[in-house]
């Protein structure tokens, strides 16, 4: 259930107990019988000494061809592994889920068998997936949620808790009980991958992060390193990069949704564009990286400009992405290709001080299957972003990216990301 192209998030959630529609209350009728059925609920005793360690999670996947990045959580009693598509653009983790299913997806593992420890409408954590004045619970006992993706897919379901396996980096266990969405009710999207769930990795009290930062488990810090070989690693905490080598910017006030650095303004080979103003998310639920229609048809215009009279020529033959380009011979990598390409950068104020985000070739450029170059940098507008401007996971490839909740910056450094960190040595 990837975004794969699309990872921005319009999460809307209400209580179902409401519906009108007759089939649809007899579908949540039989769920709702079958969710008290005996499942293991073994409790779990919570390990409060973190050590100061961090968590890591080896990533799989890559931008192309795969389309997406996932990792392998554990949860429940025993625990089982399930795979996780990791996305910061969205706060609510879920699994498909055996409660039994309305509507799953084929997936890589048998579905999520809930324990029965209902999160109640109370709970700050259901609180906070609602919007202000939906608080409407008609059944106090439970929480139920819809979250809805702008490729079209969603995920229908009810809160639960169970416990998750964790290591820190230091080798001890952690073995906390965390709310987590079992998702009984899906609808893929048009990016739709066969995957076990999502892991909501935004700002918001019910992402994972939030909820172990909350039990003094781990510093609400959250980073990721993608490599542009494929794979990478996902983490928990702050002690895995040393902070004064990494640039840092800080987090909007005035978007506080989303893992946003505010408004930026554009360059290409060095020189202003002449784009200002560009609010600006970061997003590993997006492949690819996406400007508004104006941004988006005047750098798609400088490219073609750059390229006029070199050897490069448009491929309309070839729909793996927007904007494709042949050569002489097929590609093998971006180094065949990237001297025909500029450096673009994003500008972000803070305070007085502009930080850059420099996006070199391999930041925004893809070898397609035919051996073709492709932009993966795509139209915003044309997918339901509107003015948002998206950092995806191509521009995020080969550097730490680290969302420091704590001090509200975002910060980022040139890494080796296709080796797990131990320490502090996997700077380039």
């Amino acid at each position: 259930m990837r975004k794969g192209e699309v990872g921005f998030v319009l999460v809307v959630v209400f209580l179902l107990l409401g519906f009108s529609s007759a089939s649809t209350d007899d579908k949540y009728q039989r769920w709702r019988k079958s969710m008290f059925s005996p499942y293991s609920t073994a409790t779990s005793s919570l390990l409060i000494n973190r050590a100061g360690s961090s968590i890591v999670f080896p990533i799989h996947g890559n931008v192309y061809p795969t389309g997406y990045y996932n990792v392998t959580l554990f949860v429940g009693q025993p625990a089982k592994p399930y795979f996780l598509d990791l996305d910061t653009g969205s706060d609510l983790t879920w699994l498909q889920c055996d409660a039994p299913c309305v509507q799953c997806t084929p997936a890589p593992h048998p579905l999520y068998r809930p324990s029965n420890d209902l999160v109640i409408c109370k709970d700050p954590i259901c609180e906070s997936l609602h919007a202000p004045g939906e608080h409407k619970c008609e059944n106090p006992e439970q929480c139920d949620y819809e979250v809805g993706y702008a490729d079209g897919g969603s995920s229908l379901g009810v809160l639960v808790k169970d416990v998750f396996a964790f290591n820190y980096t230091n080798g001890v266990r952690l073995n906390p009980r965390l709310a987590l969405g079992c998702g009984y009710d899906q609808l893929p999207g048009t990016s739709y991958h066969p995957l076990d769930g999502i892991l909501g990795l935004g700002r918001g009290k019910s992402s994972i992060l939030s909820q172990l930062h909350d039990q003094n488990l781990v510093r609400n810090v959250i980073g990721h390193c993608l490599s542009g070989r494929g794979g990478g690693f996902l983490f928990f905490g702050d002690d895995l990069y040393d902070s004064s080598r990494v640039v840092w910017t800080s987090m909007s006030s005035d978007y506080t949704k989303h893992y946003s650095p505010g408004v930026a303004e554009l360059f290409f080979g060095g020189k202003s564009s002449g784009l200002k103003n560009l609010l600006t998310i970061f997003d590993s639920g997006s492949s690819y990286t996406y400007l508004n229609s104006q941004a988006y048809q005047a750098l798609t215009s400088m490219i073609k400009k750059e390229l006029t009279g070199k050897s490069l020529k448009e491929a309309v033959d070839d729909q793996t992405l927007s904007l494709c380009w042949k050569g002489r011979r097929p590609f093998k990598s971006i180094r065949d290709v990237k001297k025909y390409f500029k450096t673009l950068a994003l500008s972000f104020i803070n305070g007085r001080t502009k930080t850059l985000y420099e996006l070199t070739p391999e930041a925004y450029l893809i070898i397609s299957s035919k051996g073709n170059v492709c932009l993966g940098i795509l139209n915003g507008t044309e997918v339901g972003l509107q003015d948002l401007n998206l950092i995806g996971d191509i521009s995020m490839q080969d550097r730490m990216v680290i969302f420091d909740n704590d001090k509200q910056m975002i910060g980022w450094i040139q890494a080796n990301c296709d080796r797990l960190p131990k320490s502090r040595t996997m700077y380039m």
